[in-house]
């Protein structure tokens, strides 16, 4: 199976910055929640970082070319099928079952509302961003309206896990990664 490097490298070849920092978002954020659950962080960070590996050059057949270019490059069924997993009821009918899944299915968008967040504020950072700053912005339908709260919200129902408490663990774990995505404190 590829390493990390080859995937960053795959990421890279089909993305532009933006989708691949929100890979790495994703990534990062996927690799603390396995972390937090005892589980392989390697993969956990693999599908996190290439689950969204097609949309930027084959968005009409998201988490399906994907499937198609991993398996072309020796990745495993378990990361194809977590993949194809976050999809379910929008491109894919691949149910998350697995803690991964589910995890992956909950913290997707979150990321992308979470990173919005952090750069309407006057630090553009992560690390000053609070629990109540977020969920005021969730609640806010026009900011971030692309980031769906209804499959926020379902992916947390799917871990047994309250809104307040993912959105508490998903600012942990970018905050951990923030220099990578540009949301650290900036010296003034």
């Amino acid at each position: 199976m590829p390493n990390r490097e080859e995937a960053y490298a795959l990421l890279k070849e089909y993305n532009g910055p933006a989708l691949v920092t929100h890979g790495l978002a994703v990534e990062g954020t996927m690799r603390y929640f396995a972390q937090k659950a005892g589980e392989d962080v390697e993969i956990w960070g693999l599908v996190g970082l290439l689950h969204d590996l097609d949309y930027e050059k084959f968005p009409e057949q998201h988490c399906h070319k994907t499937a198609e270019i991993m398996r072309e490059r020796g990745y495993s069924e378990e990361i194809i099928r977590a993949i194809m997993s976050h999809g379910f009821g929008i491109c894919t009918e691949v149910e998350p079952l697995s803690k991964m899944e589910k995890t992956l299915y909950a913290v997707d968008e979150l990321t992308g509302l979470i990173t919005a967040c952090a750069l309407v504020r006057p630090s553009k950072s992560v690390m000053d961003l609070e629990l109540s700053s977020a969920k005021k912005k969730f609640k806010d339908k026009g900011f971030a309206a692309g980031a769906s709260r209804v499959v926020m919200q379902h992916g947390a129902e799917m871990l047994g896990v309250s809104m307040d408490e993912l959105i508490v663990d998903v600012i942990a774990a970018m905050r951990a990664i923030a220099p990578t995505l540009g949301l650290e404190m900036k010296a003034s």
